[in-house]
């Protein structure tokens, strides 16, 4: 048996958007089920995201530290955005974040993992990238604002993450994904076998 996910799509009867935010909307649909009784199922309209876990040649990840609202809490995270544009490429995206919120530019992309954040209650893809060959970036500093303005940045051991994710010290979705997916990948085929950058992405298809 082949353990991969599978594209399904169960009739919708119909649909509204009872909410519609700045970056988000939140969808009702009553669903058709396989017994061929109906449901309402609200959940949470996403552009997507990407997120870049950054490693320096010390084996340290870059981190950034800001207040996120809804969990009321400082938490340590990776470089991460939306998808604001409909068919953005995300490796453009991700080098934007990265060169935004750290002010660093990297030589060598591939594709650590592609996850669902929420798949029971949102449809938020993130891809996370692996950046190397890191440097500082030219030019001037990105002018950050709000939730930004206030970020901390680090650079920590690779180990060290482990440990904090493993311990519960460390919340962020991306961060935990992002650092065990790269201990496997070094414990399975190596780094460089990893997707290249420009990876397909059903998910969050996009323009070349």
């Amino acid at each position: 048996m082949t353990i991969k996910d599978t594209p399904e799509e169960w009739r919708i009867r119909s649909t509204e958007t009872p909410f519609v935010g700045n970056k988000t909307s939140v969808r009702t649909d009553e669903v058709v089920m396989p017994d061929g009784s109906v449901v309402h199922r609200d959940y949470q309209v996403h552009p997507g995201s990407v997120a870049v876990l950054a490693l320096d040649d010390e084996d340290r990840v870059l981190l950034i530290k800001q207040y996120r609202h809804p969990v009321r809490q400082r938490l340590w995270e990776i470089p991460a955005g939306l998808l604001d544009v409909p068919g953005e490429n995300p490796l453009h995206a991700a080098q934007r974040e990265l060169y935004e919120e750290a002010h660093v530019k990297a030589e060598d992309w591939r594709v650590l993992t592609d996850v669902y954040t929420t798949p029971g209650g949102c449809d938020e893809a993130v891809r996370i990238f692996l950046a190397r060959g890191l440097s500082e970036a030219e030019g001037d500093r990105f002018e950050v604002e709000d939730e930004e303005a206030d970020m901390e940045h680090a650079r920590v051991p690779v180990d060290d993450l482990v440990r904090g994710a493993l311990a519960g010290d460390l919340h962020n979705n991306c961060l935990v994904v992002g650092v065990l997916s790269l201990v496997a990948a070094r414990g399975g085929d190596g780094l460089d076998a990893l997707r290249p950058a420009e990876a397909p992405w059903p998910a969050r298809p996009f323009d070349s």
